[in-house]
């Protein structure tokens, strides 16, 4: 069974920061793509950054360049978003994608793109 499982999410103050996780089991990451999108009830779900592991192509949305970096260690075969500089409308549900065999040109912000994908971890960003 594939499964990706999100951790990492929680409650922080505007300015601060948070770690999410993207753990894989049942395959391995060599051959995907990564894709973080956060979700607001109400809103479309919106991607936020992407990475191919197997070459560490990485994308982001506008509104999280500089402040948003996304990583991936394949020998824990997990994938991490660090976010800083957090604002209140970084606020939502955040979920991980996976791609299998991604192809140049990408549409990485497209979740029609993906596969799998995670439960979701919810951040709050509020003071």
């Amino acid at each position: 069974q594939l499964h990706l499982v999100e951790s990492g999410g929680g409650l922080v103050q505007p300015g601060g920061s948070l770690r999410l996780s993207c753990a894989a089991s049942g395959f391995s990451l060599d051959h995907y793509a990564i894709g973080w999108f956060r979700q607001d009830p109400g809103k479309e779900r919106e991607g936020v950054s992407s990475i191919v592991c197997s070459d560490g192509t990485t994308d982001y949305a506008d509104s999280v360049k500089g402040r948003f970096t996304i990583s991936r260690d394949n020998a824990k075969n997990t994938v991490y978003l660090q976010m800083d500089a957090l604002k209140p409308e970084d606020t939502g549900v955040y979920y991980c994608a996976a791609q299998y065999f991604p192809s140049y040109p990408r549409r990485p912000f497209n979740p029609d793109e993906y596969d799998y994908w995670g439960q979701g971890s919810q951040v709050t960003v509020s003071s």
